[in-house]
């Protein structure tokens, strides 16, 4: 066996220290927004609630529970999941194959390549894009949420750079045995690219889940638009408007109201990265950009 030298226990115990202070760090918003959305109103207004509630009720979730708007909100998003994140895979796997493929097999494969990385740093604009859902007449549907972002050329990159680490052998004895270029791609470069899907589509979960914009754009109603939009409009913008006669007020206010829902939004994300999360770390490897 070989014997570490104590220098790399040290450097061990700092890696473990920062990692475990970082995790800390993501977790005390959730936490102090979960303690606030079950205190009382007097200590969550007084600002007196950190990381414990004060005054325990469930008063200010019974508010959320009793607003259909919240569920139809939440039924939005998990629709824009279901139709979007897997629009977005097959078109990184359509891009990214191609792409992948060794020089004098694609023609123009550099400019394609070009082309796609300038979209991602430069775009038409705001307004120009809102011109085109409107001429297209997307307004209060959800493709108009779904159908900008479908090719998202971030992931696309990472796709193309896993693609590129299935040796070419493999490709070679398929094309032999008289597969096509879908069936290669589906059936052989696919599922040799769990990690790196399992990654590209955990991205695209957290991209649609979190996007909020959009839905105040395109969307007229509270009823048509996504969680998140939802809550920007009734958390910032105040289109609920006065609910003091509608709760009792000592033992929720606005501050607790908002604070449960703000901590629901994170709870469907969340339960789904555990699951995923211990391919994220293997497929951000394999599919880095190689030197």
């Amino acid at each position: 066996m070989i014997k570490e030298r104590p220098s790399r226990h040290i450097f061990q115990a700092f890696n473990y220290f920062a990692l475990a202070l970082y995790a800390l760090i993501a977790l005390v918003p959730l936490i102090h927004l979960g303690a606030v959305s079950l205190s009382k109103t007097s200590f969550a207004e007084a600002g007196q609630v950190i990381f414990l509630p004060k005054g325990l009720n469930f008063k200010a979730y019974e508010y959320v529970f009793s607003k259909p708007e919240f569920f139809t909100s939440l039924l939005n998003s998990f629709a824009r999941l279901a139709l979007g994140v897997p629009l977005n895979l097959l078109m990184c796997f359509l891009a990214a194959y191609p792409l992948s493929r060794p020089k004098g097999k694609l023609t123009g494969r550099t400019a394609i390549t070009w082309y796609f990385f300038l979209t991602m740093l430069f775009s038409g604009g705001l307004v120009p894009s809102y011109m085109l859902i409107t001429s297209l007449s997307l307004e209060d549907k959800i493709f108009a949420l779904i159908l900008p972002g479908a090719v998202p050329i971030f992931n696309v990159v990472l796709m193309i750079n896993f693609f590129r680490q299935v040796p070419e052998e493999i490709h070679e004895a398929a094309d032999i045995d008289g597969a096509g270029e879908f069936r290669i791609l589906f059936k052989l470069y696919v599922p040799l690219s769990l990690p790196s899907v399992v990654t590209i589509g955990l991205f695209c979960i957290v991209a649609h889940w979190n996007s909020w914009l959009d839905g105040i754009l395109y969307m007229s109603t509270l009823a048509r638009m996504p969680l998140q939009s939802y809550l920007q409009s009734v958390v910032i913008g105040g289109v609920e408007g006065n609910i003091d006669n509608l709760i009792d007020t000592n033992y929720v206010s606005q501050t607790t109201i908002d604070a449960a829902r703000l901590f629901l939004a994170v709870i469907p994300v969340a339960i789904m990265y555990f699951p995923l999360q211990k391919y994220l770390i293997k497929g951000l490897t394999l599919g880095g950009v190689k030197g």
